[in-house]
C-alpha cells in the first residue's frame, strides 16, 4: 500500500482500489484508511485523490437515504480536510447532476460547506452549482456558501447575481429564494449594485 499514492498510474490505482474493495469496506475501516491517507508524505496528487474520492465515497454518498453515520461523516471530514478540491470535483458534481430531490445529499453538502471545506473549495462548489439549472434543492447549498462569508472573486459574484436575477420569476413564491437574495445583498452589499 505504501506505493499506492506515488508509484501507481491511475488505471493501476483504480484496480488496486477495486482489489481492496474500498467502495464497500466497513465504515470503521474507511475512517482508519482516511487517517492513513492524511499521514502520507508527500500528499497525493490531485488525480489520485480524485480517484480515491470516487472509490471511497461516491457510491456511499449517492446511496444515502438518511443522515450519514458518524463513521462516514468522520471519514468524509478527514478526507476533506486535506483533499477538499478533489472531493468537490468528484462528489459535488455527481450530487448536483443526480436525479431527484437528493435531500440527504444536499444536507451533507451544506454541512461540508459550512464546516469542512477550504475557501477555494467553497468557491468551487459555488461555481459548480451555477453550472447546473437552479432548483429548490440547490438553494440551501448556495445559502451555506454565502453563510461562510468568504470574499468571492468578482466574476463569480457577478455570475451568482446574474443567475439569481434570471431565475427570479421561476422562484417568485419560494421563501428559500427570498432568503438567498437577502443573504447576497447582506453579505456582499458593497459589491452588489
Amino acid at each position: 500500500l505504501s506505493l499506492m499514492p506515488h508509484g501507481l498510474c491511475h488505471p493501476q490505482l483504480e484496480g488496486l482500489c477495486s482489489f481492496l474493495q474500498l467502495s464497500t469496506c466497513p465504515e470503521p475501516s474507511l475512517v482508519r484508511f482516511c487517517s492513513w491517507l492524511l499521514a502520507l508524505s508527500p500528499a497525493l496528487s490531485h488525480g489520485s485523490a480524485a480517484i480515491l474520492a470516487q472509490q471511497l465515497f461516491l457510491r456511499r454518498v449517492l446511496a444515502l437515504t438518511q443522515p450519514p453515520s458518524r463513521h462516514l461523516m468522520a471519514a468524509l471530514t478527514s478526507f476533506c480536510s486535506k483533499y477538499s478540491h478533489a472531493f468537490c470535483r468528484v462528489l459535488v458534481a455527481a450530487v448536483l447532476q443526480g436525479p431527484g430531490e437528493g435531500a440527504e445529499q444536499t444536507k451533507l453538502m451544506c454541512e461540508l460547506v459550512e464546516e469542512c471545506l477550504e475557501p477555494h473549495s467553497v468557491q468551487l462548489v459555488l461555481s459548480q452549482v451555477l453550472e447546473v439549472p437552479l432548483s429548490e434543492k440547490l438553494l440551501p447549498v448556495l445559502q451555506a456558501v454565502l453563510g461562510r462569508q468568504e470574499v468571492l472573486p468578482p466574476e463569480l459574484l457577478d455570475l451568482l447575481v446574474l443567475t439569481l436575477c434570471q431565475q427570479a420569476p421561476a422562484f417568485a413564491t419560494s421563501l428559500n429564494f427570498a432568503k438567498l437574495v437577502t443573504a447576497v445583498l447582506t453579505v456582499h452589499q458593497s459589491q452588489v449594485s
